[in-house]
């Protein structure tokens, strides 16, 4: 989903240290989701509530792990990786931990993507690849 059609839900206030951390990794209106979850870890908390601070503060996500979101000069991550299979069993892999309504999660993925030793940038590429939808991010994107 992308920020625009986001409508937060709720608009409370933005724990002050959690603000200064997203504030600190962020570039202006963007940050990475690799600095979401470092500030996730850094503060002890859940990443889901870095994204929804970020979704308050009007800050955006870019340059995800599995090449969601943009990255600067284009729409999507995947230049380096475009074109390039998996390894052996991969797609299979990928299409086995799908949801009954054909999406897969981050978590998931990036799990597949560990066991076959794939970058993740190409397991994000090969789901869409594949037609599949991720779901369920780590800090509530999509």
């Amino acid at each position: 989903m992308a920020f625009d059609d986001k409508s937060v839900l709720i608009r409370r206030p933005v724990d002050e240290r959690m603000a200064g951390e997203i504030y600190s990794r962020s570039s202006g209106p963007l940050l990475t989701c690799s600095a979401a979850i470092a500030a996730a870890e850094r503060l002890g908390t859940d990443p889901l509530e870095i994204g929804r601070a970020a979704d308050v503060m009007g800050i955006r996500l870019t340059a995800c792990q599995l090449g969601f979101f943009g990255f600067p000069g284009r729409a999507k991550g995947w230049a380096g990786v475009a074109g390039r299979p998996g390894p052996p069993g991969f797609d299979d892999a990928v299409r086995s931990v799908r949801s009954e309504g054909g999406s897969i999660s981050c978590a998931d993925l990036w799990n597949v993507a560990e066991r076959f030793s794939v970058p993740r940038i190409l397991a994000g590429y090969i789901a869409d690849r594949l037609g599949i939808d991720v779901r369920s991010c780590q800090l509530g994107a999509f």
